[in-house]
């Protein structure tokens, strides 16, 4: 018996007490060299064409102080993701963008050097940043207080968004899955068409986060310059 709702997306394949499941998140790596086979294919033109509308997107963010190829880095992120959220949606595929045990490992690291970066180069920039323009002297301390919370807390909300967004779909297709063996055949073909639209609308959030979470990312680098 389920003791645990969640229990279902833990980790349990393992071979010599080594878990395997996160074996998924690096499968993104046997992709790549097919794309060098027949150039240009097009799958090749078309990941290009994407990849070349982010980069424009996140320059534009990134402003004109953003340094040269920067927004490579932002771009990889969202390939890392989008490629994690959409193999997700294959049955029995571990889904390591729900666990919080990646998504914080990229949100922190991220936050964290910007935060450190910016201290240390931008020191009164990032001091002007805690009191917004136009703030009254007598609100001054408590608006160092909100925006000091708020700026601590990104890299959680981060990495919770992408976690909570990703299972709670997956959960609901499971809990919609566990009723079909005590249904009738008329329910269950309605069962079916609802769980194909499930399917469609965790595939359009699988982009969705995977977007977000690159361009929340962009937006807190291009406030530390």
């Amino acid at each position: 018996m389920m003791t645990n709702l969640f229990s279902v997306f833990d980790p349990s394949t393992s071979v010599m007490n080594l878990s395997l499941n996160w074996i998924s998140t690096i499968l993104g790596l046997t992709l790549i060299p097919s794309t060098y086979w027949f150039l240009p294919s097009r799958y090749h033109l078309a990941w290009n064409k994407i990849m070349l509308t982010l980069h424009n997107e996140f320059k534009t963010l990134l402003g004109p102080t953003g340094h040269n190829g920067s927004t490579f880095i932002f771009i990889s992120l969202f390939s890392l993701i989008l490629f994690n959220n959409f193999l997700g949606l294959f049955p029995y595929v571990f889904t390591s963008s729900s666990h919080l045990t990646l998504t914080l490992a990229l949100a922190l690291p991220l936050w964290l050097s910007f935060m450190i970066y910016g201290w240390i180069n931008h020191t009164q920039h990032m001091f002007a940043h805690l009191v917004p323009q136009g703030t009254p002297a007598v609100l001054m301390p408590f608006m160092v207080c909100i925006e000091t919370v708020s700026n601590v807390i990104r890299p959680g909300t981060l990495a919770v968004r992408l976690a909570a967004n990703m299972i709670a779909g997956h959960l609901l297709l499971t809990l919609l899955g566990n009723t079909g063996p005590s249904l009738s055949y008329s329910i269950l073909s309605l069962l079916i068409i609802a769980q194909l639209a499930l399917l469609a609308l965790e595939s359009a959030v699988a982009i969705i986060q995977a977007y977000v979470f690159a361009v929340l990312s962009t937006l807190y680098s291009s406030e530390v310059n």
